[in-house]
């Protein structure tokens, strides 16, 4: 009888020992997670993407591997955006302008000529006014993975130099496919040309754009200087990024995960900063080089045009009350 008890004993916790080791093995199962992005291979958000691939997967002891996707490989944003509401295992950048289409009052992010630093962009996602877009956001199937990112300060390139807001009229200027960059593009005096970032170069040699807008890095990275030889510091935005993938995906990843793929994306994001600088700088002496013209711009004319801006194009999208809460959180109007 005891030795059939103990027989029995033993089955028993052979039984949870292969139960708990099945379900660590199930735990430690690694996941792959592709990341999707505009950017050509070499550019500062490249590098940056790569630093947090290499950051989540040491710390997660080789669990998470990021699968690179740049230069729009898995096609455009919108295409994108689509694939992570049906559940795909991929992750995208984005931004406000592009948000906006499925939370209008994501757009404050993009505004231009509204912030004056990073620091300002970053005490809005920190603020409940970004949290509680995030939520919005997710009852879209969208889930925002982290937002310190700052992509870049965006300039043009242009066929023509241009000091004021009225030197830019005529130049057609190609801009995302995004009301906003529309919007702005036109407020600012240019003629917005959307069209796919990849589709820019040859539609500038065979002169069907005039320009290009973007942080200086991408401007480089795209060639854009063979076909415009005036780089515009006109400095109208600070582009702030935002990592996202769909809740589907999300909800299935262990809680662990998804606060460490949080963690080390703000980690790269600050490595991102230290690229962009050096990388602002080494491009417009290499496009000097090439024979561009940097241009100063006369930015408080700009800045001028353009204060009216949320009011004049967006009145519905940021009402009074959602600018003077984003005035209260940066701390000037």
């Amino acid at each position: 009888m005891l030795l059939g008890f103990g027989r029995k004993l033993m089955v028993c916790a052979m039984g949870v020992a292969m139960c708990v080791a099945a379900g660590s093995a199930l735990a430690a199962d690694q996941i792959k997670i592709k990341i999707a992005y505009g950017n050509n291979v070499g550019e500062p958000n490249d590098k940056a993407v790569r630093e947090w691939g290499r950051l989540m997967k040491e710390r997660s002891g080789g669990q998470v591997e990021f699968q690179y996707f740049p230069s729009s490989m898995l096609g455009s944003q919108k295409d994108v955006t689509e694939q992570l509401t049906i559940g795909s295992n991929v992750i995208t950048i984005s931004d406000g302008g592009f948000l906006m289409d499925y939370v209008p009052e994501f757009g404050i992010t993009y505004l231009p000529y509204l912030f004056d630093s990073k620091d300002e962009l970053f005490k809005l996602v920190d603020s409940d006014l970004f949290k509680d877009l995030s939520r919005k956001l997710e009852t879209k199937g969208l889930y925002i993975v982290h937002s310190k990112w700052i992509y870049g300060v965006r300039n043009m390139l242009a066929t023509k130099a241009a000091v004021k807001p009225e030197d830019l009229k005529g130049l057609k200027i190609r801009v995302p496919n995004i009301r906003l960059s529309n919007e702005m593009m036109n407020a600012m005096g240019a003629t917005a040309t959307p069209m796919p970032l990849a589709e820019a170069y040859p539609a500038l040699m065979q002169g069907v754009i005039n320009g290009a807008e973007n942080p200086i890095p991408v401007l480089y990275g795209g060639k854009m200087f063979e076909g415009a030889k005036f780089l515009l510091l006109t400095r109208h935005q600070i582009n702030l990024s935002s990592w996202i993938a769909g809740t589907s995906f999300i909800a299935k990843l262990p809680p662990e995960i998804v606060k460490m793929l949080r963690e080390t994306g703000e980690e790269a994001g600050r490595y991102l900063d230290k690229e962009n600088e050096v990388a602002d700088k080494e491009a417009v002496k290499k496009m000097e080089a090439a024979g561009v013209k940097v241009v100063e711009v006369d930015r408080a004319a700009f800045k001028t045009v353009m204060k009216d801006f949320p009011s004049r194009f967006f009145s519905k999208e940021f009402p009074p009350e959602t600018m003077n809460k984003v005035y209260s959180i940066i701390g000037h109007k």
